[in-house]
């Protein structure tokens, strides 16, 4: 498939001079760059948050399940928050 982009004309000179240096072609290392960051991006969307604890073992039976609003309102009751 066919398309077209704008790049900024530093940016296409640097990509050329470096395809040329390794003797591939723009298209490639144009390819390349876009399959890393696509995979780059699906990797991070994966990965799985580790709610950190303190000294704990994690949320207390009362807040399992809990939203972050409850989380946040009982962290700063009392605290003018």
């Amino acid at each position: 498939m066919k398309s077209t982009f704008e790049l900024p004309d530093e940016l296409i000179e640097q990509a050329r001079r470096t395809a040329r240096r390794e003797g591939t072609t723009l298209r490639a290392l144009v390819e390349e760059g876009l399959q890393r960051s696509l995979e780059a991006r699906r990797q991070a969307s994966e990965r799985a948050f580790d709610f950190p604890t303190f000294g704990g073992t994690g949320l207390t039976d009362a807040f399992q399940g809990a939203s972050w609003n409850d989380l946040r309102d009982e962290i700063y009751r009392g605290r003018g928050g």
